[in-house]
């Protein structure tokens, strides 16, 4: 038995540390004026710190002790990040970990409302993504297009769509420019999350970045760890083809760029919400361009500067997710739990990280709500006058 705390979880302090982008057992020694043999025992299992030590490691990285005590929930299936070779293994842990954060925010949620259900149909029909070829890919993007009642045309802002099929949708800055964006089924419910990032985004940016990670959901839900490293290139490259087949598909798209130029891109950007540097590559995947045509777009695409930025870049926002801070907004105003309460009982990382990874304004945990004022209506106004959005509310749990 471990000499120290008796139930000391050794994998939560590889979690924390990763969480805080502290690269090395070492560095967090170094860092507490620790033995650096001591917090390698910590991480191996075969001691635990003190209760003393423990509440001043918790203080150190930022969590409650209980942090340290919570089973660490660890997937079969891998986190689907798209630069693992050339990403730095420090912010590939850090996104790791910001993941499994947010899985169990969504799960400690879910215990008090039914979030969206997972809708996700089974278009590979058991087949491999070894088995999947250009056509298959372009197929399952109709499929779901045809599933999901979203016609031929463009499909809206992919967040909120995405959440209402029942994918777990978080942004947070990744602090790196080599990662757009992750996902990963959870252990914990068995429901997709994705994590987007915000450093220099777009709306065009984000709609593929989301789209990607969509599709590595519903392409490679069953593939290993060992098949991920292993055929990695062949995997980003079937998310990126049905990405793009689903934002632009192949029974509408290429018909309105009978006279693909870089002008109709353009165009085609303001109504279908997508890139021109993606529109290139879709006309290219498509045959509709020769491929020194499409090398010549790219080469204009670039003396136009556009690969730093695409006109319309400035004048969209990129959606945000809205469903766990929705929830949480709900459970506070309901009076279900309170702040306090969701902090001290549910939530074992500090109020800002729940806030960063909800979508939540920061502070919002400290802040108490304010009072709403209604005002008595205007007689010669007519009720309901003004339009509003469509309002989507959360049932509580039974």
């Amino acid at each position: 038995m471990p000499i120290g705390t008796p139930g000391f979880e050794p994998g939560r302090l590889t979690e924390a540390r990763a969480a805080r982008r502290i690269p090395s057992m070492s560095a967090l020694a170094r860092a507490m004026s620790l033995n650096p043999s001591t917090v390698s025992r910590w991480e191996d299992g075969s001691s635990a710190p003190d209760p003393e030590t423990l509440t001043r490691l918790a203080a150190f990285l930022g969590v409650r002790p209980e942090f340290f005590f919570r089973p660490e929930h660890v997937s079969a299936r891998p986190t689907f990040l798209r630069s693992l070779s050339s990403t730095l293994v420090r912010d590939l842990q850090y996104q790791s970990a910001q993941m499994r954060w947010l899985q169990e925010i969504s799960h400690a949620v879910e215990h008090y409302v039914d979030l969206p259900a997972v809708d996700i149909p089974d278009v590979m029909a058991g087949a491999s993504y070894h088995q999947l070829r250009d056509e298959d890919l372009e197929r399952i993007a109709l499929d779901l297009r045809r599933h999901w009642r979203l016609g031929d045309g463009p499909c809206g802002d992919m967040v909120p769509l995405l959440e209402r099929f029942g994918f777990i949708v978080g942004v947070i800055e990744m602090g790196t420019v080599k990662l757009d964006g992750l996902c990963s089924w959870s252990p914990i419910d068995d429901r997709p999350h994705i994590l987007l990032a915000s450093d220099k985004m777009s709306f065009a940016r984000r709609q593929m970045d989301a789209a990607h990670e969509m599709a590595h959901a519903i392409l490679h839900r069953n593939v290993t760890e060992e098949q991920l490293k292993r055929d990695l290139k062949l995997i980003e490259t079937q998310a990126f083809r049905l990405a793009s087949a689903f934002l632009l598909p192949s029974t509408t798209y290429p018909v309105e760029m009978r006279f693909p130029s870089l002008a109709t891109m353009v165009t085609a950007k303001e109504r279908w919400r997508v890139s021109i540097k993606a529109q290139i590559k879709r006309l290219a995947d498509l045959d509709a361009i020769p491929g020194d045509f499409a090398t010549h777009l790219y080469k204009l695409y670039s003396a136009k500067g556009w690969t730093k930025e695409e006109p319309f870049d400035r004048q969209w926002t990129p959606g945000e997710p809205r469903v766990l801070r929705d929830a949480l907004h709900l459970i506070v105003d309901e009076g279900v739990r309170s702040k306090s309460d969701l902090l001290a009982l549910e939530f074992t990382i500090p109020a800002g990280d729940v806030e960063n990874l909800t979508g939540l304004p920061p502070g919002w945990f400290i802040h108490e709500a304010a009072t709403v004022v209604r005002l008595k209506p205007n007689p010669g106004q007519a009720s309901g006058g003004s339009e509003t959005g469509e309002v989507i509310s959360f049932p509580r749990k039974g």
